[in-house]
């Protein structure tokens, strides 16, 4: 019955930590692939790479359906995965769809035509890879028009995050709202296109103001499988354990890891 979530580090805990108060009987394998994090500057072939070898990770794990949580590798490896790759019988999600599901106040199944939503100016942060690749303002245009996105690759973020920095990150984070409010001044909505940003969510939005509406990921992705896995039960797979894998250091990324959640985990060796 276990799902297997993935990072490129320890932002997926978010989603890992809002599908537990979900689905609280769901075993859970989480996947941090500690040793190669930040994904965020990486080329897509090499992100393709890493995340495909993860996966199968998961699926000896007795996971029949991953969830990509990193925007990084939903945005450069998931298509490509889904196309040629994913075995018969397996799943791979990515972390976009309950984000555009929230913010055009459709479902992903609905193929109507692109209409106009009441959000026009939507500030998108998330990491280089996933600025460069454009696969949100793609996947929004499928579904949205008139929609105005600015993208602002937040670099050095992840790292203070993964380093246990929070006082550089928030530095970092209200850099990088300041460098957009230069180009969007008053954006409707933003968008954490990372899932380590909710971490520092409460500093996005007070850097951003109490008119702007910040979507972050962690719950709307943990609804939406709760929604999958009553449509797709089967999809459960054998695994009954829950499990924390690392391919970095296992003490090291355990107590990262006890700090962000404030309850011990404990990660071994991939």
């Amino acid at each position: 019955m276990a799902v297997g979530i993935f990072d490129s580090g320890l932002g997926g805990l978010t989603v890992l930590d809002a599908v537990s108060r979900r689905l609280p009987e769901l075993p859970l394998v989480y996947f941090g692939d500690n040793a190669h994090a930040p994904y965020g500057v990486r080329t897509a072939d090499d992100i393709y790479d890493l995340t495909t070898r993860a996966t199968e990770r998961l699926f000896d794990a007795g996971c029949d359906l991953v969830i990509l949580a990193c925007n990084t590798a939903s945005a450069a490896a998931l298509r490509r995965m889904q196309e040629g790759w994913v075995p018969e019988g397996k799943r791979v999600l990515g972390v976009f769809v309950p984000l555009i599901e929230a913010l055009t106040e459709r479902h992903w199944g609905d193929n109507s035509p692109p209409r106009e939503v009441g959000t026009k100016h939507v500030a998108l942060f998330a990491t280089p890879a996933t600025v460069r690749s454009r696969a949100f303002q793609r996947e929004l245009a499928f579904r949205a028009i008139g929609v105005d996105v600015e993208a602002q690759a937040c670099g050095g973020v992840v790292d203070a995050i993964e380093e246990g920095d929070m006082i550089l990150a928030e530095a970092l984070v209200r850099s990088h709202v300041d460098a957009l409010k230069r180009k969007m001044p008053e954006p409707d909505a933003a968008i954490l296109g990372c899932t380590h940003y909710p971490l520092m969510a409460e500093t996005f939005q007070d850097a951003l103001g109490a008119g702007v509406k910040v979507f972050s990921q962690a719950d709307l992705v943990a609804e939406s499988l709760a929604d999958y896995l009553s449509r797709r039960p089967e999809m459960r797979g054998p695994g009954s354990e829950s499990l924390f894998l690392t391919t970095g250091k296992p003490k090291q990324v355990s107590d990262r890891a006890t700090q962000f959640l404030h309850r011990r985990i404990e990660f071994v060796a991939a």
